[in-house]
């Protein structure tokens, strides 16, 4: 064997080793700490099995496998593979998406919640579906026709306001003519004669009318002093009067005060006179049957009735 063969040979052997290294590295890496996980699109997009996992943009594992769902043929399954401890929980919603622009397809799962419930092994991720290529395009379709239904009415509408746009320049250059002109500046120096006519009544009534604010003035400020001359007598008196009223209310209480203060003897005296009267009426009735009984000091014995 010659040299050449034998370098080529040490150099096939190197890569060959290499290689393997490698091979052994990513399968170590993607398989026996990965978790599968599945989710189910109706619009695949390219999405391949070997296709990168991206969770929160990072990549974190493969897809497994595309195929039509069993249960629901309508409905894309696509299996994947995670590494373990990724934070997939009950928020994260699994879409397609790209790696670069370059790239091809990716499945692409956002990080959900921090206070969401990890999701198990073999669970199934919630989906959001990706607008198709053929969806977008009729959607530009729609753009485009609705585009052009625009162009034509904002056509349609320019020309109708071009046209009032003209007619409203001629009628300006009719109005702004000569004959216009003249008929303005004729009233313009009217104006202007009528100014410097009546220039000295008008100077003459806002002097008066000056004079007559002046008067005005003085009238309301004189106005203004009886009003503030007559009102201090005023207050005074109602204040005497409100003292008065005061004076008087208490020497009421006085009065209200004494008097129950002598109700027992205004009693003992009513009593008094009432028996000074009785005792009266008494000596007014003995007067009557004995009135000698004025003069002599010693009353004569009754008479006997005879038998």
């Amino acid at each position: 064997m010659t040299t050449q063969a034998k370098v080529g040979a040490f150099v096939l052997g190197c890569f060959s080793i290499l290689a393997f290294t490698l091979i052994y590295l990513i399968n170590s890496q993607f398989s026996g700490h990965t978790v599968p996980y599945r989710t189910y699109l109706r619009y695949a997009g390219g999405l391949e099995p070997g296709a990168s996992v991206l969770f929160g943009g990072i990549n974190v594992g493969k897809v497994t496998a595309v195929r039509p769902a069993p249960s629901d043929p309508s409905k894309i399954e696509i299996l994947l593979d995670v590494k373990q401890n990724t934070p997939v929980n009950e928020k994260s919603v699994a879409k397609l998406g790209l790696v670069s622009v370059m790239s091809g397809a990716a499945l692409s799962i956002t990080t959900g919640g921090n206070d969401a419930k990890r999701l198990s092994p073999g669970s199934i991720i919630s989906s959001q579906e990706a607008a198709s290529l053929d969806e977008i395009a009729g959607k530009m379709a729609v753009v485009a026709d609705n585009a052009n239904g625009l162009i034509t009415q904002a056509r349609g509408e320019l020309e109708g306001i071009s046209g009032d746009a003209r007619s409203l320049l001629a009628n300006l250059n009719t109005v702004t003519g000569k004959p216009n002109q003249q008929r303005i500046r004729a009233v313009l120096d009217n104006v202007n004669e009528m100014l410097a006519t009546e220039r000295p009544k008008i100077d003459h009534l806002t002097d008066q009318l000056n004079v007559l604010s002046q008067h005005a003035d003085e009238t309301i400020q004189n106005v203004n002093g009886t009003v503030s001359d007559v009102r201090e007598p005023v207050r005074k008196d109602l204040a005497e009067l409100q003292n008065t009223l005061l004076e008087a209310r208490q020497l009421l209480a006085d009065m209200h005060v004494l008097v129950r203060a002598n109700d027992y003897k205004i009693d003992d005296t009513i009593e008094n006179l009432r028996t000074a009267t009785e005792n009266l009426d008494q000596l007014t009735d003995s007067v009557k049957q004995r009135p000698w009984s004025l003069i002599r000091i010693k009353q004569p014995k009754d008479r006997k009735e005879p038998k």
